[in-house]
């Protein structure tokens, strides 16, 4: 399968029925090859992201107002925090805008849920990245029970009229579901017990969490489905090596379509360059 099919392969359809059975988290559709294949051509492609970005940032000098958000939602272990490393890592720290949504504050509670979103979404010219997102507010606001029903089915409204808002802005919204199993979420986190490097992202908690599973993958369909415009990305995320580069290579091709251009000068560059020479 060709690398310009990735989209088309990871895009969930329209519609409201989502079904993530149906979706093997195992998977590696449109892989360049096997793992030590695909970590090269990760590498290949984080040159041409660096480029991009720049060039994005280039252009917000001159005016333009486009920027991109990366959106990473996913259960516990599925590597948000691993894809911003991989991924986000190859770019110009000064011209992202990484921001990890935690339980909101007392402050934040004040507000409508979408407040704190507002906050930290990136300026023209950069890329911002978030792990986890508003989506919280329809996921675990949902399994926990922390508003009621109501509020949370307004609440799918509310986020596609916030993203149909930031698209006539010019957001470029890249949504990835990073789908893990729950065989390979139990693997992770006894790695996580097994490794003294790694017990300080392990909590007792996870493993209740892990009884709300079939709540989670319920809430995360009806999520995926009521707001699918601009699409969502299921990034099957059982292989970690998988997931960074099909997450890059989303982003690569987003940034593609932008084909940001660097501004043309507006100062004399004949004039420039003889001053520069005359000097002693």
């Amino acid at each position: 399968m060709a690398k310009k099919d990735l989209r088309r392969l990871l895009r969930l359809p329209p519609g409201e029925s989502v079904d993530l059975s149906a979706h093997d988290p195992a998977a590696t559709p449109a892989a360049p090859g096997d793992k030590h294949t695909s970590l090269a051509d990760a590498e290949r492609m984080g040159e041409e992201l660096a480029g991009l970005q720049e060039r994005l940032w280039a252009a917000s000098t001159a005016g333009d107002r486009r920027r991109v958000l990366l959106v990473l939602q996913g259960m516990d272990t599925s590597g948000k925090g691993g894809t911003v490393k991989h991924v986000i890592g190859h770019l110009n720290p000064s011209g992202c805008r990484i921001h990890a949504f935690k339980a909101p504050t007392g402050e934040e509670l004040r507000h409508d849920f979408l407040w704190r979103v507002r906050r930290a979404l990136p300026e023209p010219g950069e890329i911002g990245i978030f792990d986890r997102s508003h989506y919280e507010d329809v996921l675990v606001a949902r399994v926990r029970h922390l508003v009621p029903p109501d509020v949370i089915n307004s609440r799918y409204g509310k986020i596609n009229d916030f993203e149909r808002a930031l698209a006539e802005d010019g957001v470029t919204l890249v949504k990835c579901f990073l789908h893990l199993s729950y065989d390979e979420q139990r693997r992770r986190l006894l790695r996580r017990l097994d490794r003294p490097d790694k017990r300080w992202k392990f909590a007792p908690s996870d493993i209740d969490e892990r009884a709300l599973w079939p709540a989670y993958q319920e809430a995360y369909e009806l999520a995926l489905g009521h707001c699918a415009d601009p699409p969502w990305y299921v990034i099957p995320a059982d292989h970690k090596w998988y997931r960074n580069w099909a997450v890059g290579r989303l982003l690569l091709e987003h940034l593609r379509e932008l084909d940001p251009r660097y501004p043309e000068s507006r100062f004399d560059l004949a004039e420039c360059r003889e001053r520069l020479l005359k000097e002693t």
